[in-house]
Parts: structure tokens; sequence; C-alpha cells
């Protein structure tokens, strides 16, 4: 990790490093990209089961396409006991916390005859991306999934690559089970975003894709959107720490590491008004590396996007954590809550040294689904409002329109559009 005076030319430095791994750094692919999607959608399944025979070697066709009831149920016996219970446990605790973001339809009714309102209402139909492989998170099943069921989304479908032989990663099935996924589809890549986004015979058009993957599948979710809504374009992981000379430098080590295993492009920074913690936490580092099973991606990815940076004072430190805006932002200072008010931009904030980022990702209940790249200064977790349409309702009575039409009259005829004045005019009409 490279330790750093914190100024502004570093948060300048740091910015400019970070934003590299940003998917916008992905247009090489973008044809390639194009071309399934264009192929997709004209030519449909034909397409679809060409492609998948390509890149994932299997022979998907329409009788197989479809996980099957028996498959679900092998995954169930195939799994861990514990971790199918764990798993429950989890899915518990999401549904629990999304719940309480449930908003209700609402009317105003005035004395003057007017209603307003808003109506919310629930897309019809949600896609869920989920990688296959060495990727498969079925954590990101349960986060993608029950945000949609709790939003009341009548249809959920899921695409996920299978294996040379036609199955499907056994954690990801049980935990769209658990979720409570109603078709699961083995076709993963560009072209199943395409598959969703625009239908084929075997798959149903969507109106909201989500959920995270390789640079094709990102790419395709930027290209279809507007033909379909989706919930970002992620780009790597990240994690920002924000300790004082209270911290524990091994939990802080810990903390870090926790992203930067993630992949080479990971990054993960120490903010520390301690020189001392510092040095410490570098130690643990060294001595954690010597134990942990993904030691050379992490020892890379901390090679090229690990950084300390040693501030002046705690307001420092929050106002370089606002420029990063980083995916999670754990405070371990002597008091977090307070630190807290100084944030502005992150995606989730872990107080405390018993909130380690993890608890985010697998169990406490707030959506792992984060902005990435600096985009948390304009972004949010997935919640259930990504899966809620609003609609205005607007009621006049006559004596309501009465008072208002002249000066709605005034107000489209001095913008020139005259049948927009008349459209109210003719109801006045002698």
């Amino acid at each position: 990790m490279k330790t750093i005076k914190l100024d502004e030319k570093a948060v300048k430095n740091v910015l400019s490093d970070l934003l590299k791994r940003s998917p916008n750094q992905y247009s090489a692919y973008e044809d390639t990209v194009n071309a399934i999607i264009q192929n997709v959608r004209e030519n449909g399944d034909r397409a679809l089961f060409s492609y998948t025979e390509q890149f994932d070697h299997f022979a998907v066709n329409a009788q197989n396409i479809i996980v099957t009831k028996e498959e679900i149920e092998k995954a169930y016996e195939t799994l861990d006991p514990e971790l199918v219970r764990v798993m429950r446990a989890s899915a518990e605790n999401i549904r629990s916390f999304h719940e309480k973001q449930v908003r209700n339809s609402w009317m105003d009714v005035r004395e003057d005859g007017s209603i307003l309102g808003q109506r919310f209402t629930a897309i019809e139909r949600a896609g869920v991306y989920v990688p296959g492989g060495k990727a498969a998170y079925p954590s990101s099943v349960l986060m993608n999934v029950i945000p949609a069921k709790v939003a009341g989304v009548p249809e959920i479908i899921m695409t996920t690559p299978p294996a040379k032989d036609g199955s499907v990663n056994a954690g990801t099935l049980v935990a769209a089970d658990i979720a409570g996924v109603d078709t699961i589809y083995k076709v993963g890549g560009a072209q199943a975003i395409a598959a969703m986004a625009f239908g084929t015979e075997s798959i149903p058009k969507v109106f909201k894709i989500t959920g995270p993957g390789n640079i094709f599948v990102a790419l395709a979710k930027r290209a279809v959107y507007g033909h379909v809504s989706i919930d970002s374009i992620a780009g790597p992981s990240e994690i920002l720490v924000i300790a004082d000379e209270t911290a524990n430098p091994r939990y802080v080590a810990a903390d870090l590491l926790s992203q930067a295993e993630h992949d080479e492009l990971a990054s993960a920074i120490l903010i520390t008004t301690s020189e001392a913690l510092a040095g410490k936490v570098e130690e643990e580092i060294e001595g954690f590396l010597k134990t942990l099973d993904r030691s050379e991606i992490i020892r890379k990815s901390l090679d090229h996007y690990g950084y300390i940076l040693i501030a002046d004072d705690l307001d420092r430190a929050a106002d370089c954590a606002n420029a990063i805006a980083s995916e999670h932002l754990e405070i371990l200072t002597k008091n977090p809550f307070d630190t807290m008010t100084k944030i502005r931009n992150a995606g989730a904030i872990f107080l405390g040294e018993y909130s380690s980022e993890p608890l985010g990702d697998y169990f406490a209940g707030p959506n792992h689904i984060l902005p990435t790249n600096g985009t948390a200064r304009f972004f949010s977790s997935l919640c259930v409002d990504d899966f809620i349409k609003k609609s205005s309702i607007i009621s006049y009575s006559y004596d309501a329109l009465y008072r208002a039409h002249k000066d709605i009259e005034l107000f489209a005829e001095k913008e020139g559009l005259t049948a927009h004045a008349n459209s109210i005019k003719v109801r006045f009409e002698e």
C-alpha cells in the first residue's frame, strides 16, 4: 500500500487512480457486445442458443433452458444444511429491512374540490443476472430478488450461465428458491442481458435488469438502458476506513483485506489521523497475507489501488472520504456517530469496531448492491423503490379549475402553446 500525507494534490491523484477502474473504460469491447445484442434482438432463441454453446459449451435448447424443480431439490441436497439455515436467516433480515422502505399510495383532497396524489405500482416483471463459476455469490441473489418481492413485483426471472454439463451452481439455485425467483434460465453473458431486455421465444421481456457481471454484462446493461431500466453499471469493489488512534489495527487490516480479495482492481483505502496506527496496520496486513487463500490477488490489489492517507484531523479525513465517495465506508474512531455527521457520500456506512463490512455483505439486512467509482455522490443502494413506479393523480372540480384557469391560460400563451391554453378555455365558454 502507498502511504501518503493527505493534501489536495494527494486526493486528486488518488481519485485519478481509482477512476482508471471505471466501467466507462471498457469501450474496447463495445462493438462485440453491441453485435451480440443486435443478433439476439433480431434472431431470438437461435442467436441465444448459439452464443451459449459457443461461450459456455452447453447445447441449450427450448426444452432444457429452464432449471427444473428436480434440479433445485438436488441443489438443496448438495448444499451444507447449515449454509441453507444461514441463508434463510440472512433472507429474513434482508426482507425485514426492506419492508421498512415500502411506501403507500396517497391522495390529498382539498376543500376547493381538487384531488392530488401519487399511486405506487410495482413493475410487471424483473430480471436478475447472476454470474456463474467462481463469481457465483448466493448472497447477491438474495440482495437482488428480495427487494423486488417486497415491492410486489408479480414475476421475477433469473438468468445465469450453465456449466458444460448444463448444471447451475447449487448455492445460486437454493438462494433463488429462498428469495422467491419464479423461473431460472440457463444462459449468461451479454446474450442473457439482451434476451431479458428484448425477449426471445423462450425468455420473456423484463422491465428492469439488476445484478452484477463481467465486462460484457456491464456493457450490455449500459447498451440496453432505455429499453429497460437497470440498477447500475457496477465497478470493482471498494472499501474506505476512517480511523483514529483508538482503532484496533488488526481489525482495520482485516477489514481492508476483506474487499481487496475480490479482484486485482478492488480498492482498499485507510484514512487515519495516527501515523502510529498506519504503521501497525501495515504490519498486520503482512501477517494476514501469509495465511489468506487469495493473498496473491490481495497483494496486487493493494499494490495498485491500496492507500494509507495520513490526515491532520478528522475533518480533513471526512472531506477526503466525501471526495472519494466509496462503496463501503467504515468509521473506527472514538466517536463514530459524530464522525458520521461529516459524511455526505458513501454507499453504506459501518460504525464501530464490531460493524465490519462483511456484516453488510451477508447478514445485517441493508442491501449490499451499492454505487461504486464515486457514484455514491448521486446514486444509492438497491432498494424497494427501484422496482416501483410512481403515477401522479390529478382531479379538479369545475370550481377548482375555474379559480385557476386564467393563470393556466396565461402561462400556456406566454410559452406560445395556444392549444394548451385552448384546452382550458373551452371548459369556460358561454
